[in-house]
């Protein structure tokens, strides 16, 4: 029977006042053996558990019963918090940015995952290819939902070319079985100039809207491009051209299903405004900013906070707002917002040209911290520098480049401070500061 090492038990929780210790071993549920942390969720979620533990010293194996509420955590977290092994990817997609990295970056970027579970649980775009009709059941059955899917297109023949998985034409399918189990779906296009945009990706969004509900959202992405791209599939950039017509066409789609459905459905990066110089829509348009996480609405949604927030006038001092080269037009005419109000306040925008990645490049997050070493001159002028947090690791303070936020202090000599983008945390800081 498989054994899970408990890494933690959260203070005044059940699994606490039972006396469970870290280092302990969960070796069952219900006298059913854990999988995965799907399993645990969904055994231990039940007001009536049995969970027999096993002493990390002793090996003797407890069994605990315990009732509590439907839903209440036990308390547990494990060092291995997927309890399982994470499923690699077993496509070879001709857009795909593992494929595009040099050496010396974070070594966890370098494995390609492609689990469901991982979706679940942090949000992860998966393809499904890898996920057979049993485990779709499985699915359904937890009810592991919401699940974020990158579909690119309902193509069956186009799919499979542009995964190269002669398995990965059958998603729609796939999406109808979990459509039918009653789980949420938010899904990825990354959209490639002649390959999935224009007719192609008006069929991908008609073909995804008959799912809707179930498919809540769809995001909309551009390709990104790196330098290193020496041997793979040929791929056209975005234009200003070519993302202005991608605007048109989504505007069109937009109204379509907004009278259909009651919903835009299907949304822009931000990219693709700033690359076509076109302005961002509107605060509502974005209804909720259902996939901000993918670049949809952040600098509206940054903005409109700004302008919400901004009731001080008293703010000082001097910082610098650093950024990829893709935001720094536009915040830079936002800090004017702020700092036009605030007669001791300055607040300099820098945009990092990515030369790590390449100048094609542009977004805030592939940033890395030896670009911004060798690109960010008199940091000592200001009280304070600000990076997105998206910049560094999810839960850890770590550029791409495997360069730690304390790292890059260190050798700046400075205080760079992380910040999500959000108006109101980003005032309430320079309040503190001032």
């Amino acid at each position: 029977m498989k054994k899970h090492v408990i890494k933690e038990v959260n203070e005044n929780s059940i699994a606490e006042e039972l006396g469970i210790q870290p280092n302990d071993l969960l070796v069952s549920i219900n006298n059913r053996s854990i999988v995965d942390v799907i399993d645990y969720l969904y055994l231990s979620a039940d007001e009536y558990v049995e969970l027999l533990i096993e002493d990390q010293y002793t090996h003797e194996q407890v069994l605990f019963e315990i009732e509590k509420d439907y839903d209440e955590d036990i308390g547990l977290s494990f060092v291995n918090p997927l309890l399982d092994d994470a499923k690699r990817c077993s496509n070879n997609c001709i857009f795909c940015f593992v494929d595009q990295l040099p050496k010396g970056m974070r070594k966890t970027l370098y494995f390609k995952d492609d689990d469901s579970r991982l979706s679940f649980m942090h949000g992860n775009f998966v393809t499904l290819t890898n996920v057979s009709y049993e485990q779709l059941d499985r699915i359904v059955e937890y009810h592991i939902s919401p699940i974020n899917i990158s579909v690119h297109t309902t193509d069956p023949k186009l799919r499979a070319e542009i995964l190269r998985n002669r398995h990965a034409g059958d998603v729609l399918d796939k999406m109808k079985i979990l459509a039918n189990g009653n789980i949420t779906m938010n899904v990825q296009i990354v959209l490639m100039p002649g390959i999935n945009d224009g007719e192609k990706l008006k069929q991908t969004i008609d073909d995804l809207e008959i799912l809707y509900p179930h498919v809540n959202s769809i995001a909309i992405v551009p390709i990104g491009l790196s330098k290193f791209r020496e041997g793979l599939f040929e791929i056209e950039p975005f234009t200003k051209e070519l993302s202005l017509k991608t605007i048109n066409q989504l505007e069109v789609v937009q109204g379509e299903t907004l009278k259909r459905i009651g919903t835009r459905f299907a949304f822009l990066s931000d990219e693709f405004y700033v690359n076509a110089e076109h302005p961002l829509p509107e605060y509502e348009a974005y209804e909720g900013f259902i996939q901000l996480e993918d670049g949809i609405g952040l600098m509206r949604k940054f903005q409109t906070e700004i302008l919400e927030y901004m009731t001080e006038s008293s703010l000082k001092g001097k910082y610098l707002m650093i950024s990829g080269i893709l935001a720094k037009d536009y915040l830079t005419l936002l800090m004017k917002k702020i700092t036009d109000r605030n007669d001791g306040l300055t607040i300099d925008v820098i945009g990092v040209k990515n030369d790590f990645f390449g100048e094609m490049i542009s977004v805030s997050g592939l940033v890395t911290a030896q670009d911004i070493l060798k690109q960010v001159n008199n940091i000592n002028d200001y009280n304070a520098a600000f990076i997105p947090d998206a910049m560094l690791k999810a839960d850890e303070d770590i550029f791409l480049d495997d360069m730690s936020l304390v790292e890059l202090n260190n050798r700046l000599e400075s205080k760079v401070i992380k910040l999500p983008v959000d108006g109101k945390k980003f005032l309430q800081q320079l309040k503190e500061l001032s």
